[in-house]
């Protein structure tokens, strides 16, 4: 029983393999769900042809007993091929050569209430209908995707010229008018329309897809704008400082504060800038350049707002929060200018100081070092010799950027341990 049924199986792999669909030319085939192959040839000539590889294949056209060849097939033409007198395969063959759509203007229109996001593109066009029936008689088309391709601008850190492709589906007609809406390009660019899927996939070096399944549209002038505003902060190395500004994208930053603000317009089409800075929803300062600089001294929240746009009208906008945190003011009691890298100099622990000057004195009420930078501090050395150790008397008088008034005195222990 075994062996029998290894016989049956061998049998129809056998069969399997022997009657296969073959096809020679450029082609495409397309599996429908129906049931039927349709095959798209690029161009139909003597070289063409179509078989299954077996015995007792037969070849028929539909509703028409007569066996025929299909060597070469004909377009717009349905066949049924048989293997041992049963339906094998069912096929529809088209001949793309005789349905390349003509394009024959590609306008550009410019709507004054809506150009700052779109462009119309006015295409006339004979669009061929590429049909294909079953043996019943039931008539399907075959969507027909056509492709838009342009150049516009990608920010990512800086602004790149891109190419971008859009995909539009087209009626199949005598004759198609239609308005097709593409987002405004950031640049000047053409638009070029290929079509369609069918012919991508024939014209593998797209020679013809070039010369002729395409039409170029007139140059483009850009209206639209877009800015991506930045900011980048001054930054401050020295770790005595708290939410000292080291990265743009921290929460909170150290007063004083000073920013570099970047548009990222699209220029040249980008012609008009409005920067506006607020603390509290109140207007602090307009500022009317591509990009500017700024320096915060106040605590708070701010919102920093941009406006570009051009003499068209088109407009953009875009938002900057920044907080600038409170002061504060410690000074330690102690420090061990040893040279181990550890708290070797006298500085003090604070953030958002904006004024600021210190002095030491010795025991007996000498100056003996002054500094006016919080990031700063005393390195336990007297007009280049080593001070001794002791104690030291310091004033520090300061201002926060709160508005607080600091005045700090005290003893500093100089201790210097083992050297290193």
């Amino acid at each position: 029983m075994r062996k029998v049924l290894l016989s049956v199986y061998f049998f129809f792999v056998a069969m399997f393999i022997m009657a296969q669909l073959t096809v020679t030319g450029n082609y495409q085939i397309l599996n429908k769900k129906n049931g039927v192959k349709v095959i798209i040839f690029d161009s139909i000539t003597s070289d063409n042809k179509i078989e299954y590889i077996g015995t007792k294949v037969k070849y028929f056209e539909y509703n028409n007993p007569t066996e025929t060849f299909l060597l070469p097939p004909s377009d717009a033409t349905g066949y049924i091929i048989e293997v041992d007198s049963v339906n094998a395969d069912t096929i529809f063959v088209l001949d793309y050569s005789n349905y390349h759509p003509k394009f024959t203007t590609l306008e550009i229109e410019n709507d004054p209430k809506n150009q700052c996001e779109n462009v119309n593109l006015l295409l006339t066009a004979n669009i061929p209908a590429l049909r294909y029936f079953t043996p019943s008689g039931t008539a399907y088309n075959l969507e027909r995707d056509f492709e838009v391709k342009y150049k516009t601008l990608e920010f990512l850190e800086k602004w790149n010229t891109i190419d971008t492709t859009e995909t539009i589906l087209l009626p199949s007609n005598t004759l198609v008018s239609r308005k097709i809406a593409i987002k405004a390009p950031l640049c000047d660019t053409y638009f070029t329309l290929f079509g369609d899927q069918y012919a991508k996939e024939l014209d593998k070096n797209q020679s013809k897809l070039l010369s002729i399944d395409s039409i170029v549209s007139p140059l483009y002038s850009a209206v639209a704008v877009k800015c991506h505003p930045v900011f980048i902060v001054e930054k401050r190395e020295e770790l005595n400082e708290e939410n000292r500004p080291s990265i743009s994208s921290q929460d909170k930053f150290s007063a004083p504060l000073s920013v570099e603000f970047l548009s990222n317009a699209n220029e040249p089409v980008t012609t008009s800038y409005k920067w506006e800075i607020f603390k509290n929803k109140q207007l602090l300062i307009p500022r009317t350049s591509k990009d500017h600089r700024y320096t915060f001294t106040d605590a708070g929240e701010y919102e920093v707002k941009l406006m570009v746009s051009n003499s068209t009208l088109c407009k953009d906008s875009g938002v900057i929060s920044i907080s600038v945190t409170e002061s504060s003011l410690l000074v330690p009691n102690v420090f061990t200018p040893n040279g181990d890298g550890q708290n070797d100099e006298f500085r003090v622990a604070y953030k958002s100081i904006i004024t600021f000057q210190a002095w030491v004195y010795n025991r007996w009420g000498r100056k003996v070092f002054s500094w006016s930078d919080p990031q700063k501090g005393w390195d336990g050395n007297i007009n280049g010799k080593k001070a001794t150790t002791g104690p030291y008397f310091y004033v520090i008088k300061a201002t926060g950027s709160d508005g607080v008034k600091y005045l700090k005195k005290g003893d500093i222990n100089l201790l210097r341990g083992v050297e290193k």
